[in-house]
């Protein structure tokens, strides 16, 4: 009687939604020295394409900028010399409920709201070192000369 070679079992793979979970979005562009800082405090230079996690640093240096873009189809443009931390993100996207909070420590940075923006504007929260913004529309600028 002939019997099948047995295989292992497959290392347990985490579901592609749980790591979709994890990730707030993607960093779509690059121009100069653009850095990631994660919450665990590793530093790493940004590229087109990089993961966001739901709480990262975007650190830009002179004559630099970023461009990301969140799970919910929130755009934020973070100009030269600008220190913004992503505090909290967080998104269903079956029932487009979520949260989102950016922390503008220093420089400008441009938003164009998505769809909890569209959904439920109170979710979304921009602080600077003077004052928490409620949004209301879907495209604003936010400047501060805060340090860092």
């Amino acid at each position: 009687m002939m019997t099948q070679a047995q295989t292992p079992p497959a290392a347990p793979v985490a579901p592609v939604a749980a790591v979709a979970e994890l990730q707030a979005g993607f960093v779509k562009s690059v121009r100069g020295n653009v850095q990631l800082l994660s919450a665990a405090g590793t530093t790493r230079t940004a590229a087109a394409g990089d993961a966001l996690g739901s709480v990262d640093r975007i650190v830009t240096g002179p004559d630099s900028s970023a461009s990301v873009v969140l799970r919910d189809d929130t755009t934020l443009v973070v100009g030269p010399s600008s220190r913004m931390d992503l505090k909290e993100f967080h998104f269903d996207s079956t029932t487009r409920d979520g949260g989102l909070l950016v922390s503008l420590l220093r420089g400008s940075m441009r938003m164009i709201t998505g769809l909890i923006g569209k959904t439920n504007p109170d979710a979304v929260r921009v602080e600077t070192q003077t004052a928490t913004i409620g949004i209301r529309g879907t495209d604003f600028i936010v400047q501060t000369d805060g340090q860092p």
